[in-house]
């Protein structure tokens, strides 16, 4: 088991979405946090909430994208607050545009902040968790990861990147025979704002996830070491799915509309 109690954790993306939840659910299991995300507004919004409910927090300004500054408050952090505990890589964007539509900078970036932020994080922490013979690294990617869309394409790419990189560092730490656990998060669409717009064809086998039930099921994943966690439960078809040639996996997914799904996508900072 994964303890919380005691532990420092530090959480990317933290200003708000899953990141301010798992903060606050982290500190009423008795973890300090650490914070990271570029909104400094957010950040101290959330550090507060977290003091006010007698939470040791401390944030973090960094534009994750940058790799320089993210090495440099990674050493920060471990300088001003000491070693890593729980590492939950939470941070991402999304364009919601087509691969035309999509600029090479907002490209670049959805790589630097979805998948790269997460190398450099656990390059920065990994070593420490090695020395103590203990830590828990969290990738939070995507039902994304496991099957692409429309208007999706650097995102799902940037999370079939994260589960890789998850999968492979898992073998990686079982070859070293270390203790440190890894648990990868793949989440269907989340009502946080970041997707606001989209749509489920059928809502009682692929619902729009709430944020609370999200964040409950993950802390409950890394408390109980597990290895990867799908929600809802009917995306573990997807692999089944695979199985079938192309023309047909293509057709499955068109049928439960999740080639829609992004149809009328506003996001957050298009909203």
């Amino acid at each position: 088991m994964t303890a919380f109690r005691g532990a420092h954790v530090l959480i990317t993306g933290a200003a708000s979405g899953l990141g301010r939840l798992m903060a606050l659910e982290a500190v009423r299991r008795g973890a300090r946090v650490s914070l990271l995300d570029r909104d400094a507004k957010g950040l101290a919004e959330v550090c507060e909430a977290l003091r006010a409910e007698k939470g040791d927090a401390e944030g973090f300004v960094v534009d994750l994208s940058d790799r320089a500054a993210l090495q440099a408050t990674c050493h920060e952090v471990q300088g001003t607050r000491g070693g890593v505990d729980i590492l939950i890589n939470n941070a991402g964007i999304v364009s919601g545009k087509t691969l035309l539509e999509c600029s090479d900078e907002a490209i670049e970036r959805t790589f630097q902040v979805n998948v790269l932020a997460g190398f450099w994080t656990v390059r920065a922490f990994l070593p420490g968790m090695l020395a103590a013979g203990k830590g828990h690294i969290v990738t939070v990617a995507s039902a994304a990861g496991l099957a692409g869309t429309s208007r999706l394409v650097d995102y799902s790419a940037s999370k079939f990147a994260a589960l890789g990189f998850d999968e492979s560092l898992r073998m990686e730490l079982k070859r070293l025979g270390s203790p440190v656990r890894t648990t990868v998060v793949c989440p269907f669409f989340i009502d946080t704002g970041m997707f606001e717009g989209v749509k489920t064809r059928f809502a009682w086998l692929l619902p729009i996830l709430k944020p609370d039930y999200v964040v409950r099921r993950i802390l409950k994943a890394i408390e109980g070491n597990r290895s990867r966690l799908v929600m809802p439960r009917f995306v573990l078809t997807v692999p089944v799915v695979r199985v079938l040639p192309p023309i047909l996996f293509d057709a499955v997914l068109g049928f439960f509309g999740v080639n829609r799904s992004m149809d009328e996508f506003v996001g957050r900072a298009q909203k």
